[in-house]
């Protein structure tokens, strides 16, 4: 009898789906909820930490792909003899 992963069926995917969202939702009410204590001022913004993660996020992916690129990448035949 052939066994079928978790994710094979397309019922399971759209169920982990509409759990992960429902958990967005919620981490973004509590955002809203539990007050802040701020060192900075820029701090008490709403998501502040979202967006700084996603800007640095961003950043590292371009950064690597755009700097560091340059100096790991290798011509296509450098394992050729």
């Amino acid at each position: 009898m052939k066994e079928g992963h978790l994710f094979d069926k397309r019922k399971n995917v759209k169920r982990f789906l509409l759990g992960f969202y429902l958990f967005l939702v919620l981490l973004i009410v509590v955002d809203l909820i539990i007050p802040k204590h701020p060192f900075f001022p820029w701090e008490a913004y709403p998501f502040f930490y979202a967006a700084y993660g996603f800007v640095a996020y961003v950043s590292i992916v371009f950064g690597s792909h755009f700097i560091l690129r340059k100096f790991l990448k290798r011509k296509e035949d450098y394992y050729a003899d």
